[in-house]
């Protein structure tokens, strides 16, 4: 899919579309909108694959598949974990372990004093009554609402691995957060984020939205570079860089849209639809 016709508008069809979901597929009320869900339902329903990639635990996801009609393989946590909603199946998961978690808990509370600290676990389904999945330390102040909270001692907390740990502190940047912790963390972990809003990411080394989507598309016989993907936060820079064509919307960050092929309209605009209506209208 890598060649280009004029305008750098691509000659070839993709063979599979990736992702993002909030500021991306959703628009600023957390809906598809029926023309971004049209363009998609023409693409999948002429035989092109579709895949979520996103910063959501899986027990997120139903939302998402109940307003696009359908339930495509869902890269979550950032690419920690592989989940069918079509099954309600964990499909692979890869975790932080106990003696990671450790560490990084004492990188966080010595870079950022005051952090507050929660990690994300998964069992075999996206709402796996036997694994409290969203657990964090006392007195953790969400970016966002969450009703899923457990609230545990840091004992406790570090007491089992974990496919993401989320470092927060209210009122700072992301993105400063994240300049300030990257020199410490090393092999540990890999940083990223979602939102300005005072919230790092902490994953497995090595992982990303890109592998996420590439361990989806592998035995699917599809490569890189034909596979267009969607994003608008540092945390979708992997997967932009990657595919063939990556996209980033209007109302991306700075650096996704530096790192993208093109620049689409914003999510609040159908920025996805219009992309896709080069092929399927």
């Amino acid at each position: 899919m890598p060649r280009r016709g004029s305008g750098g508008v691509p000659v070839m069809l993709p063979a599979l579309i990736a992702t993002d979901v909030d500021g991306t597929l959703l628009d600023q009320h957390e809906r598809v909108t029926p023309r971004t869900a049209a363009a998609v339902r023409a693409a999948v329903d002429a035989g092109v694959r579709f895949v979520l990639a996103t910063g959501r635990p899986p027990r997120w996801i139903p939302p998402v598949v109940e307003q696009l009609g359908f339930a495509p393989m869902s890269v979550c946590a950032n690419g920690s974990v592989i989940y069918d909603p079509a099954t309600d199946r964990i499909l692979s998961a890869r975790t932080l372990s106990v003696e990671a978690l450790a560490r990084l808990a004492d990188i966080a509370a010595r870079v950022i004093p005051g952090a507050g600290l929660a990690v994300e676990r998964v069992g075999r389904s996206a709402h796996d009554a036997a694994t409290p999945q969203f657990v964090s330390s006392p007195g953790y102040e969400h970016a966002w609402l969450n009703p899923d909270n457990t609230e545990v001692s840091l004992e406790d907390l570090l007491s089992a691995p974990a496919v993401k740990l989320l470092i927060r502190k209210a009122g700072a940047q992301s993105g400063d957060m994240a300049e300030a912790l990257a020199p410490y963390v090393g092999s540990e972990g890999d940083l990223t984020y979602s939102t300005n809003n005072g919230l790092i990411e902490v994953l497995p080394s090595g992982l990303s939205k890109a592998t996420g989507v590439a361990e989806v598309a592998g035995p699917l016989g599809i490569a890189a570079g034909d596979i267009i993907t969607f994003g608008d936060m540092p945390n979708d820079i992997p997967m932009l860089q990657w595919a063939g064509l990556g996209v980033a919307m209007g109302n991306a960050h700075p650096e996704a849209k530096a790192a993208a092929d093109e620049v689409t309209a914003p999510n609040t605009e159908d920025g996805l639809a219009q992309v896709l209506e080069r092929w399927w209208l």
